[in-house]
């Protein structure tokens, strides 16, 4: 097994969406590996927690990398954190992703979770993707 690829996969994922004009158009810069502290902005791109397995075989190292990219909006209803949600789907799926070590074999969607943070006005929907990579 190899986890080397897992800052590399990340690096591109975020560069992916920074440099999206469609993810841009809603979020501005507001893509966070960590949101800041303070005051955070009303609907932002935040990366997540992210799981990993062994994939080696006899060619060589790889993993399966489940990670999470979560839509934050404090906006009422569902609709415009389900837009960039989209958004965020489609760039990723869409994106061939280089990485500066090893290479992303696949990349899929798994599932998406929409809810309402508890006793707040805030929605959140928590994309996972599944990424196959290689580290030869």
């Amino acid at each position: 097994m190899s986890y080397g690829v897992s800052a590399a996969l990340q690096t591109a994922v975020y560069q992916a969406l920074v440099n999206d004009a469609t993810i841009t158009g809603f979020v501005g810069t507001d893509v966070f590996d960590a949101p800041p502290t303070g005051t955070l902005p009303s609907l932002y791109i935040s990366l997540g927690p992210e799981d990993v397995v062994d994939a080696s075989d006899q060619t060589g190292r790889g993993a399966r990398h489940a990670f999470v990219v979560s839509v934050v909006s404090d906006t009422a209803g569902f609709l415009t954190a389900k837009q960039v949600a989209a958004a965020v789907s489609d760039v990723l799926l869409g994106a061939n992703l280089t990485l500066t070590r090893g290479r992303v074999v696949g990349l899929y969607f798994v599932s998406a979770k929409a809810r309402r943070v508890q006793d707040s006005d805030v929605r959140r929907i928590d994309l996972t993707f599944r990424a196959r990579v290689e580290d030869n």
